[in-house]
């Protein structure tokens, strides 16, 4: 008698359910009849590599975790550049955007999260660009062969390391950020303070504790202004203000969601035959 092996639909081809699958795979390679869902075009890469990407210390084949061979050789069925829209829990099937219907026995949910872009006028002008992907980069990379001055919202890691590869580009860069100083989570009044001075002498520019109000062009953008009128000039606007958990999906199939689709100790939701990992989840608060 032949096991029939157990259908896993994996939604998000990041590093997170990768990583999982690579686990399943060392447990029991033939247990799983493996389908992968990729909203980006690419392998699995490793995102936090994308600022070296940007500054030009590495390309980004030097990212990939998992190249295309991976998939092959462990003979799962990879789709990419396709959003899965719907999750059935009834039919126990998912949906993507383009028709295609594909059923588990288990479902991974590993959406990642969502950049947070600022609900403030002008936010969807041409040059306005999150940085979460290879595809943001990319275009950054390409801004800083034509376009001279760079806005970066928000002072945090991942703002300083988007700002410090512009700069690298040889773009004019000035970080804005709500706080008193830069990487206030991270470092204190003094720390930062010194950390602010260091970036100054590279040439950044800082706007601390300044509100943005609106992104400023018609065609592209051409600048921001700040809650107390101030203007400044802008050719490229990189939003770099934190991420939230990507639930949407989730959510609209019913599974119970807080701030992240909630999780157990063994990252089962409240529908059994559903997992959740990655930067998507919530587990004990």
């Amino acid at each position: 008698m032949v096991n029939k092996k157990t259908r896993l639909v994996v939604i998000g081809n990041g590093m997170a359910g990768i990583r999982t699958i690579e686990e399943l795979l060392k447990m029991g390679a033939d247990e799983y009849e493996i389908t992968v869902f990729g909203a980006e075009p690419q392998p699995n890469y490793n995102r936090i590599l994308l600022s070296p990407v940007l500054s030009g210390e590495m390309k980004f084949q030097e990212t990939i975790l998992n190249d295309w061979s991976w998939y092959q050789e462990n003979h799962i069925t990879l789709h990419v550049g396709k959003l899965v829209t719907k999750i059935d829990r009834h039919r126990c099937v998912v949906e993507t955007a383009d028709g295609l219907v594909v059923p588990y026995d288990r479902l991974l949910i590993a959406t990642g999260s969502n950049p947070i872009m600022l609900p403030i006028p002008g936010m969807n002008l041409p040059g306005v660009l999150a940085y979460r992907s290879i595809d943001d980069v990319e275009k950054m990379l390409i801004a800083a062969k034509t376009s001279k001055r760079a806005v970066v919202i928000g002072g945090g890691l991942l703002g300083l390391e988007a700002a410090n590869g512009l700069a690298i580009q040889g773009m004019e860069v000035a970080v804005v950020h709500l706080c008193e100083w830069p990487m206030e989570r991270q470092l204190d009044r003094v720390g930062g303070g010194l950390l602010k001075e260091a970036l100054e002498k590279r040439g950044m520019k800082f706007y601390l504790a300044r509100q943005s109000e609106a992104v400023l062009g018609e065609d592209k953008v051409t600048g921001l202004r700040f809650k107390d009128g101030e203007e400044i000039a802008a050719d490229l606007l990189v939003m770099a203000a934190g991420i939230r958990p990507n639930i949407a999906l989730a959510k609209s199939a019913g599974i119970h969601c807080e701030r992240g689709i909630v999780v157990s100790d063994t990252m089962q939701t409240y529908d059994p035959k559903i997992y959740a990992v990655g930067e998507c989840v919530q587990h004990r608060g």
